[in-house]
Parts: structure tokens; sequence; C-alpha cells
């Protein structure tokens, strides 16, 4: 699993005109990709690292600063660019495997107390937000 980390002072998901989730800072975009072989381990590391990293103001997590986090799930983290000039996407999990992984991202980042907004699996999205600092993690579960 992999998951490029943003912390944000706002930002929303648009689909087809219509904003489907939306935060305003402090707080944090994650875009969450999945990979064929993702489970409960990845899940739950990826869940402790987007809630305790000391990203915010004054080394402090988003759970400290009582933040929210937009979950993005984005397939082409996992895009394969080393041959050519078209990427492959072989390494990306499908729908099927990929959406109810990214719903236990989501759930477990609610169970620790965070308000989650999300985009809509699948789905054209615009994507909006303005990085704070600018911070941009990047994590591999």
């Amino acid at each position: 699993m992999r998951a490029v980390i943003q912390r944000v002072t706002r930002a929303q998901v648009t689909v087809e005109g219509e904003v489907v989730g939306s935060i305003e800072g402090p707080g944090l975009v994650a875009l969450v990709g999945v990979t064929h072989d993702d489970g409960p381990e990845q899940v739950e590391w990826i869940v402790r690292k987007i809630a305790e990293l000391r990203i915010m103001r004054d080394e402090q997590s988003v759970t400290d600063v009582g933040g929210q986090v937009l979950v993005v799930s984005q397939f082409t983290l996992y895009a394969d660019t080393r041959k050519g000039r078209r990427p492959t996407w072989n390494a990306a999990a499908p729908g099927p495997v990929a959406e109810p992984i990214v719903e236990q991202v989501v759930a477990g980042l609610r169970s620790r107390g965070l308000t989650v907004e999300t985009g809509r699996f699948g789905a054209s999205m615009q994507v909006e937000l303005v990085n704070d600092g600018p911070v941009t993690i990047i994590l591999e579960a």
C-alpha cells in the first residue's frame, strides 16, 4: 500500500460538479493506492502513520490537533514508468480488491476519532487542496 500525505488548510473532491467530500484545516489529504497483496497488516500500518505522524505544526499529529482527513483512492500511485512513455498499472489492485481496503483505511481512521471525508471510488475526481508548508510525505507499507 502506498499513500501520499499532504498537510492542508482545506481540501475538497468534486465528482461531476458535486462536492462529495471536503475538509477545513488543519488536516491531511491522503491519496491511497492499493496493490494485490495488501491486507490488514498494511491497513493497520497506514492508518497508524496517517493518524500519528507528527507533521502538523509544532510537531503534532493530525490526531493531536483534532484535524480532519480527506482520503482519496488513487490507483495511479502504482504506475510503472520504467519502460517507454506509457505507464502500466499492473501493480495496482483491481477495484473489487482495492475498494474494500480503502474503506478499511477510512474505518480505521474514524475508529481513532478522526473526522474523515472521502472521494468516490473509481470516479473521475477533481481534487482541490491548499498544501500547508508545503508538506508532502510518501508512505509505503
